[in-house]
């Protein structure tokens, strides 16, 4: 569920309140008692780390991704100048 920031306009109280996406608004502060809470636009709570969901959880045996397959193989001094490491990509590289 998501965290909503609330800023009361009439006595600037602020709070955040943990509600579902479907739940209405807060609109009654409860600081002043008053019915002039507004929802506030913030940033998202969140970040993605770590080596990726896709290479742990979804994957069995020795499947790795691509860039990691043979490292040992890949021409370090003939890369394509549009930055491909060793035909990674598709190309004959």
């Amino acid at each position: 569920m998501p965290i909503y920031e609330y800023r009361c306009e009439d006595c600037g109280h602020e709070l955040e309140a943990l509600q579902k996406m479907s739940d209405a608004p807060l609109t009654e502060c409860p600081e002043c008692g008053k019915p002039a809470l507004k929802k506030q636009v913030s940033a998202a709570g969140f970040r993605l780390s770590g080596s990726g969901w896709y290479e742990t959880d979804f994957k069995s045996g020795s499947k790795r991704n691509i860039a990691e397959k043979d490292s040992s193989s890949s021409k370090s001094d003939s890369k394509p100048a549009g930055g491909c490491a060793g035909g990674a990509c598709g190309c004959a590289g």
